[in-house]
């Protein structure tokens, strides 16, 4: 058992190798003109106004995501934006609340 032991710390190593790996592939959060604020605000105006889904691209924890819903609300107040996300299991609406800091770009689908 003693002449094993050294190898007992390999799945460690491991883990912290794959820690290393996923830092390094991570981003940093973009900083959006004031232009391309404007636009995503009057894409955002439109969709809640005429109630059609949009496709959100954000920034969490160093990465981009996308995700594709329907505007409910826009909370000025506590900067949030709130929209029903469509299951695939399910007949339910999920509420999502993004962050305005977080959106990065918003489109029209």
């Amino acid at each position: 058992m003693i002449k094993w032991a050294p190898f007992a710390t390999m799945p460690e190593q491991f883990e912290n190798v794959a820690k290393m790996v996923d830092a390094q592939t991570k981003i940093e959060r973009p900083e959006l003109s004031d232009d391309r604020i404007d636009e995503m605000n009057r894409v955002l105006n439109y969709a809640l106004k005429d109630k059609r889904p949009v496709r959100i691209e954000y920034y969490y924890d160093g990465r981009r995501y996308f995700i594709q819903l329907k505007v409910v609300r826009v909370d000025t107040w506590s900067m949030i934006l709130i929209g029903e996300k469509q299951t695939q299991d399910s007949a339910q609406d999920s509420l999502v609340f993004i962050p305005f800091l977080d959106i990065l770009n918003i489109t029209l689908t």
